[in-house]
């Protein structure tokens, strides 16, 4: 029998999953009622007693949610890495981010440099530390509130931009040089969880089941992003 499934989920999956839902949907005939949302208000709202069946945020997120007795013990499931990629402006010399040390030369002499304070932005700023560059990079940067990260390389209001690739490739004006150096593990990991307090998962285990699928995992690679 036909099922509807609540999916509260981050936005940086949008794209993803406008593409795999309605496939999910033709092959089982259950119907995916999908929320997108910033991860800290669908967090929110998951502290908050939200009713839902299986939420896809930051493992980091649902880790928490998971410790708060909000996502059901045993079914965290990682599904995506979203990796994380340097932009320039359209148009602008396309920098060599090759190597560990080339990348840091590439922010060391940009004038100005973008990121946002969603998931990918938190993985930035730690790379920052990691690399000893925080306090160099502090002046000279200008955060994206409340839109992509390539609307500010595209206007011209920053020099290099760092974010999810999936959340690049759609913005015109701005141009994806490259994932950042692997040894950086370039990705921000999003997984599935499981409402704790759902009566039935078996409709939202298939869903997770699919996003694991030969189907979706070709979504996930043209989205610039790999399987989890």
């Amino acid at each position: 029998m036909p099922t509807d499934i609540v999916v509260l989920s981050g936005g940086a999956l949008r794209r993803f999953m406008i593409e795999a839902v309605p496939l999910f949907e033709g092959d089982t005939g259950n119907k995916v009622a999908i929320r997108f949302g910033p991860t800290r208000e669908i967090k929110a709202e998951i502290e908050a007693g939200a009713t839902f069946d299986l939420a896809l945020l930051p493992r980091t997120a649902i880790n928490q949610l998971l410790q708060a007795g909000k996502i059901a013990a045993g079914t965290p499931t990682d599904v995506v890495r979203s990796l994380v990629g340097l932009m320039v402006r359209a148009g602008a010399t396309q920098p060599d981010i090759a190597t560990v040390e080339a990348f840091k030369d590439v922010l060391r002499r940009a004038k100005s440099i973008s990121y946002s304070k969603g998931p990918s932005g938190l993985y930035v700023a730690d790379l920052l530390g990691r690399l000893g560059l925080a306090s160099e990079m502090k002046d000279k940067t200008v955060f994206a509130i409340g839109r992509p990260v390539a609307e500010v390389i595209a206007n011209g209001e920053a020099e290099v931009g760092m974010q999810q690739i999936i959340e690049i490739l759609p913005v015109d004006g701005a141009r994806l040089v490259g994932p950042l150096p692997s040894e950086l593990e370039n990705f921000v990991l999003y997984a599935a969880g499981f409402a704790a307090g759902a009566r039935d998962n078996g409709a939202a285990r298939a869903f997770v089941t699919f996003l694991a699928s030969p189907e979706a995992v070709r979504i996930i690679r043209a989205k610039g992003m790999e399987p989890g």
